[in-house]
């Protein structure tokens, strides 16, 4: 099989800002290097979870070169350039491939819900625009719109689209691609990540990985080793804590950094209009780690 194309165990980081809202290129950094550290193979920076909608296009720039400097070659740096406007996302992918980054994460266009063939002009625009290779992001729940299994293998004939970030929860869709196609398809919810693996799958694209990326990355090295049962229970354990920051109501940008807060690690508060969580609900997701990372 192909290697995948920016590794196996991927986070998608959190967005540090200080205490006044600021972006905080130290801590950024400093996050970078510890998630590198304790296993993520690269980072996906202004997602979903690094709050892309409410940072600015010089911050976006600045987080990509200061993570860069923070790795260096010892992981891949995807960066997030997915809007609703066709050419605000060209010129961003321009700006990422300036700033450093290895790759783009490209997110359907959000409330405009264009059909398929105008989907498929918008995605082939932004891969022409830059020379770095893209992810297609598929999470209707959030743009409303499905990116069709028919169009992904339309769009797999472009040279540089490589992968899916894949978040659409229909697996039969995913696997009638990754079998006709060289895609690298990436589970971006983490209750999928061995299950989406075991048929085929590139690795993951995790929130959760923000707060445990040692235990993540042991799930598929247990499985690469032919260790099934094992990489199975790793994944039932870290059930709770998934099931605590991806499906309790509250955003993943915001039970993550909930978590980091309280652990010590950079983070900061969210920008509005999120919310930080409750403290009965920073409670409940510290009880779940502590759970994870103690038994």
């Amino acid at each position: 099989m192909t290697p995948p194309p920016f590794g196996r165990a991927l986070c998608a980081m959190i967005t540090p800002f200080t205490a006044s809202g600021t972006l905080d290129l130290d801590g950024a950094q400093r996050l970078a290097d510890r998630l590198v550290t304790e296993g993520c193979d690269g980072l996906v920076l202004s997602g979903t979870t690094g709050e892309s909608p409410t940072t600015s296009d010089a911050e976006k720039a600045e987080l990509i070169a200061a993570v860069r400097e923070a790795v260096g070659a010892r992981a891949s740096v995807v960066a997030g350039v997915g809007t609703f406007d066709t050419r605000h996302t060209t010129e961003l992918a321009l700006q990422a491939e300036k700033s450093g980054a290895d790759g783009l994460l490209v997110v359907s266009p959000y409330y405009s819900r264009p059909p398929q063939d105008a989907l498929e002009a918008h995605f082939l625009e932004v891969a022409d625009a830059s020379g770095l290779p893209v992810l297609l992001y598929d999470i209707p729940g959030r743009t409303g719109t499905r990116i069709e299994a028919d169009t992904v293998l339309r769009l797999a004939e472009h040279p540089r689209i490589v992968g899916v970030k894949d978040c659409s929860y229909d697996f039969l869709a995913a696997q009638k691609v990754f079998s006709r196609t060289d895609l690298a398809y990436y589970a971006g919810c983490d209750e999928h990540n061995l299950a989406l693996y075991a048929v085929g799958g590139a690795g993951y694209i995790s929130t959760v990985a923000n707060v445990v990326p040692r235990h993540l990355r042991s799930v598929l090295d247990a499985f690469d080793a032919g260790d099934t049962a094992g990489a199975a229970r790793l994944q039932q354990r870290a059930t709770e804590l998934i099931e605590s920051m991806m499906s309790s109501g509250l955003p993943g940008s915001v039970t993550a950094k909930s978590l980091l807060n309280a652990l010590g690690l950079p983070a900061g508060p969210v920008r509005a209009p999120l919310r930080p969580a409750d403290p009965q609900a920073a409670d409940g997701l510290r009880a779940a780690y502590d759970r994870l990372t103690t038994d």
